[in-house]
């Protein structure tokens, strides 16, 4: 079963990059008594992500969160190394959240994975954006392609605002 608006966020924890080394953080501390925007992304470093996707929301941080928003993540099937790397590599350390869901269980338990060996990926995360209030899911946007982001973008986010 998919996600869908209204639903709760299942349990889950990530792996996240900060300054003192490794951290695990919950879906309970990430989303619980907060507003949130989350966006899932195939890969880090894959084109698409990284020229599009992440830096409409770097972009647009002060933005989003001007509208009511306490945090803003990015959740990709990577392991945290990468997650770290690409935090560093593009700017956004300390500006959003970089989450490793390295096996692939919270993307699994939202019914979001899609499979992407043919392009040499494996199993990945649709590209989606979502906003969560309180750990439950107002707004949900999936791409159809996992190679645009229009309606995950951030500026289609500001507008949902």
């Amino acid at each position: 079963m998919t996600i869908s608006i209204g639903s709760q966020l299942p349990q889950a924890k990530f792996k996240e990059k900060t300054a003192d080394g490794p951290t695990e953080i919950t879906t309970d501390e990430l989303f619980k008594g907060k507003r949130v925007v989350l966006f899932a992304v195939p890969g880090a470093f894959t084109p698409t992500c990284s020229l599009n996707h992440l830096p409409g929301y770097l972009e647009n941080r002060d933005a989003i969160l001007a509208k009511g928003v306490d945090d803003i993540a990015v959740v990709a099937v990577n392991d945290w190394h990468v997650m770290g790397a690409w935090a560093q590599n593009s700017g956004g350390m300390g500006k959003i959240h970089f989450l490793a869901d390295w096996d692939g269980a919270f993307t699994k338990a939202l019914g979001l994975d899609a499979d992407l060996s043919a392009g040499g990926l494996g199993l990945r995360s649709k590209r989606y954006s979502m906003l969560v209030e309180d750990g439950v899911v107002k707004s949900l946007n999936v791409e159809e392609n996992p190679g645009q982001a229009t309606v995950s973008a951030a500026a289609a986010m500001l507008e949902q605002l």
